[in-house]
């Protein structure tokens, strides 16, 4: 074969991303609907967007049980019914309920349009709840959640949100076992009326665009009025607990994990994006400064990552790993070892082009598509934004140095702030 030469590929630093114009409509009813025509295949992706998440509840558990019911049966069609005609027009459906927000995303065939909206009225507007159902699936339920507290990944992070937010929060509430007991079909058919409204509701579509989509989701959609309701908002005061070090003791556990960060800002403040490119060095990707420390120099763990998250009300960042109880203390001491450095020592020119390509990838793999795209538009939509946000985002990736970096690591990854929790 002689000899073979590894030659590197180039690599070209993206300037600017180009992104499809998203057309807005309103329904009859004021329901805002957003458009992104993209792709060649005659596929859509249709998300019902409603604020009903964990942030709504008064009781733990309401959101994703309503949201998980939502096909278990409606006003005209049994639960069978409704996944065999789901099967035969081949839909796919996801149901989801988040912190802030819950809804259903559904892909189909764009000649199947009536019939998917049809089914997506009697699914969001029309369930019935019923008690046999219900049984079965907080049951199910009931054995995941056990089956969950086997795992020190679990116990660990579940304990980082009750101490970042406060035992009392909905973002930060542990669901214990008597959580699954209480709850029945009049809870949830309330907690339905008053959350899966018209008033609450946004709809995204991205994919080949039916060219009858705005008319058919008036027919459908652009009619249903919300019964105004009275709703006293909860006092979802953010208050972290004062114990910044906690174990959670699981006996058995080979190993320990840990979980270190706090509270922090979310994409409504002008710092986000650096605060997403300083993530990255720390521990964004898989040749971040904690992988190359931890995993690779100390060989104390196979992945550490760090992520930074936005929520409604704040956001959080979170360092994540997995390590034999031996390694723990030293694994921690390395962490902030890794930070203290960010903070005084400024990066390397040949590590910020490292990251700045890898950052630039990312953003272009969160445009690939017309499914990736309306993802990528709902992540900003939330916080008032819309795709000019990502502009923003490729501005500073290109432009942020090394002062900067080191000015953010001191704003916001003060040590003496940080909740340390392990479990094992």
């Amino acid at each position: 074969m002689g000899n073979l030469q590894r030659v590197q590929p180039p690599v070209f630093p993206i300037e600017k991303i180009n992104i499809p114009e998203v057309q807005s409509v309103k329904l009859n009813n004021e329901v805002p609907v957003y458009m992104i025509e993209s792709g060649t295949e005659e596929i859509m992706r249709l998300e019902f967007i409603f604020r009903a998440g964990q942030i709504n509840e008064y009781l733990p558990l309401l959101s994703s049980t309503t949201n998980m019911m939502l096909t278990e049966g409606s006003q005209n069609y049994s639960s069978e019914e409704l996944n065999r005609l789901l099967d035969y027009y081949g839909a796919f459906i996801s149901l989801s309920a988040e912190k802030d927000c819950a809804g259903i995303v559904i892909f189909f065939l764009n000649k199947h349009i009536e019939k998917i909206l049809e089914l997506s009225r009697e699914i969001l507007f029309r369930p019935i709840f019923p008690e046999e159902e219900l049984d079965s699936l907080m049951k199910k339920r009931l054995s995941w959640y056990n089956e969950s507290r086997e795992k020190v990944q679990n116990l660990a992070i579940d304990q980082f949100f009750e101490s970042v937010f406060g035992k009392h929060h909905p973002y930060g509430y542990q669901i214990k076992e008597k959580d699954f007991e209480g709850i029945n079909p009049i809870l949830l058919k309330d907690f339905h009326m008053k959350y899966y409204t018209p008033d609450s509701m946004t709809i995204i579509i991205s994919g080949k665009v039916h060219k009858r989509t705005t008319e058919l989701l008036n027919k459908y959609f652009g009619d249903i009025t919300s019964d105004k309701i009275y709703i006293e908002d909860p006092e979802n005061i953010l208050k972290g607990e004062k114990k910044k070090k906690i174990h959670v003791t699981k006996s058995g556990a080979v190993q320990s994990a840990i979980r270190i960060g706090s509270a922090t800002i979310n994409k409504r403040h002008p710092d986000y994006p650096g605060l997403k490119v300083l993530d990255t060095v720390l521990g964004g990707y898989f040749g971040s400064r904690l992988m190359k420390n931890i995993r690779e120099e100390k060989g104390f763990t196979y992945g550490i990552s760090s992520f930074v998250s936005s929520l409604d009300l704040a956001g959080y960042k979170v360092i994540s790993t997995e390590v034999s109880r031996k390694n723990c203390r030293k694994t921690i001491d390395e962490i902030y070892k890794e930070i203290r450095l960010l903070q005084t020592v400024p990066v390397g020119k040949e590590e910020m082009t490292v990251v700045k390509n890898y950052m630039s990838g990312e953003m272009v793999r969160m445009f690939d598509g017309p499914f990736a795209l309306a993802e990528s538009f709902k992540s900003v939509w939330e916080y008032g934004f819309d795709f000019s946000y990502f502009y923003s985002l490729v501005e500073k990736i290109n432009t942020i140095d090394p002062d900067e970096i080191n000015q953010l690591a001191r704003t916001y990854y003060n040590i003496d702030e940080l909740y340390e929790i392990t479990a094992g």
